[in-house]
């Protein structure tokens, strides 16, 4: 940058010292010093010249040098065709706005002979970068000399590769946009690692910023939280079970992360990812695609029918009066009616109804032995199984 600097205020010099010589006499006739060999000399003039660029060079030079560095940086991330293509339109551009300004040179008004041709070689030089420079495919094409074998066999590729690449159906999307929590839960791991997802995880980078804040928080089970989401995202991307992308673009317009994930599925024409139950509604209400974890593990439980024998532990009482809870190894609940008499044991019970509700699926059951008529035989027998009605009068009687 230093370097840069000098060099720039060196030329700044250069050219002032041959403006001197070249303008400065003409300063001196309007002042009316021409004819004084004092002031009207070849040093003079340049020493004059030099010390007004060098004043402009110390003024000008740093922001020049932060331009011409940001000029070259433009260059150098550009490829070498979009530079080659992009000189030479600009120089057709030039060169027919020269030749449009060949009839205004001839004119004796300033306006026309100067201004007008300058803002033509201009308005062309920009015009021939622009179709240089955004139509690189079309103009690559033009300057590419193929045999006709060559082109009929690109032409069937090409061809073969809108096949495979076009959707099966409208019901196929590319990218599987992921949300916040689905991050957190974890489960998103375990569902592609058994290969039931196809296509590509996009995760945003507004999303990557809220596990992020998230990770930071002085909430300490909000800080586990958010770390296990950043787990989770790392194991996807280091282990290569399925490709993962991340979207570098955001909508500054929209501060809600739920509302941005919604926008983006629209653009990419993708699916949500998510297991909270309010994005879905709100996701289905915008028309969006959308797969919730909750409902694939709803869907994947055991299903049970009336009837069926369930072997559980009861350990708690339920709301209701005589009710007992259990749960199922996938987490289901089963609702036993008499099932406080059972607390924190293993008995069998017998299913009497099932519902399934936006939280998950519900079983009703009553202990397998409340169902067996009791014989005489049984009763007298010392075998037989104590009703919980029999139990609590048999305790009564005990305690007299």
């Amino acid at each position: 940058m230093k370097r840069r600097t000098t060099i720039i205020r060196f030329i700044f010099i250069i050219v002032g010292v041959a403006i001197g010589i070249a303008y400065v006499p003409s300063l001196w006739e309007l002042l009316s010093v021409a004819d004084n060999r004092l002031f009207n000399n070849l040093f003079t003039d340049a020493i004059i010249g030099l010390l007004v660029f060098m004043l402009l060079s110390f003024i000008f030079s740093k922001w020049l040098a932060r331009l011409l560095d940001q000029a070259e940086q433009f260059l150098a991330s550009k490829s070498p065709i979009y530079l080659l293509f992009g000189s030479i339109s600009t120089i057709v551009g030039l060169v027919i706005s020269l030749l449009i300004s060949t009839f205004f040179f001839q004119s004796d008004l300033f306006i026309l002979n100067t201004i007008v041709p300058l803002i033509l070689m201009l308005a062309f030089a920009y015009l021939g970068f622009r179709l240089g420079t955004t139509r690189l495919d079309e103009w690559g094409k033009l300057f590419q000399f193929r045999s006709r074998r060559t082109k009929d066999k690109e032409e069937n590729e090409s061809e073969k590769s809108d096949i495979i690449d076009r959707p099966i159906d409208d019901n196929y999307h590319h990218y599987k946009i992921l949300d916040t929590n689905i991050l957190i839960d974890g489960r998103i791991y375990d569902i592609a690692k058994t290969g039931f997802l196809e296509g590509t995880l996009l995760v945003p980078n507004f999303v990557l910023y809220e596990l992020q804040y998230i990770a930071d928080s002085s909430d300490s089970i909000k800080r586990v939280r958010g770390r296990r989401g950043l787990d989770i995202l790392n194991k996807l991307q280091n282990e290569n079970i399925i490709p993962v992308e991340m979207y570098e673009g955001d909508y500054e317009d929209i501060p809600e992360v739920d509302s941005k994930l919604i926008r983006l599925a629209k653009e990419v024409n993708g699916v949500i990812v998510t297991n909270d139950y309010n994005l879905n509604k709100v996701i289905e209400f915008q028309n969006v695609s959308v797969l919730n974890i909750n409902a694939l593990t709803n869907a994947l439980k055991p299903r049970v029918i009336p009837g069926e024998t369930l072997k559980v532990m009861v350990v708690k009482n339920g709301t209701e009066r005589q009710q007992g809870v259990a749960y199922l190894d996938d987490g289901t609940m089963v609702v036993v009616e008499e099932g406080r008499f059972y607390l924190n044991q293993t008995i069998e019970v017998i299913v009497t109804s099932a519902i399934q509700t936006d939280a998950g699926r519900m079983i009703f059951a009553k202990p397998e032995h409340s169902s067996r008529g009791i014989t005489e035989n049984e009763a007298e027998g010392s075998k037989s199984v104590p009703t919980p009605a029999n139990h609590q009068k048999s305790k009564g009687k005990s305690g007299r």
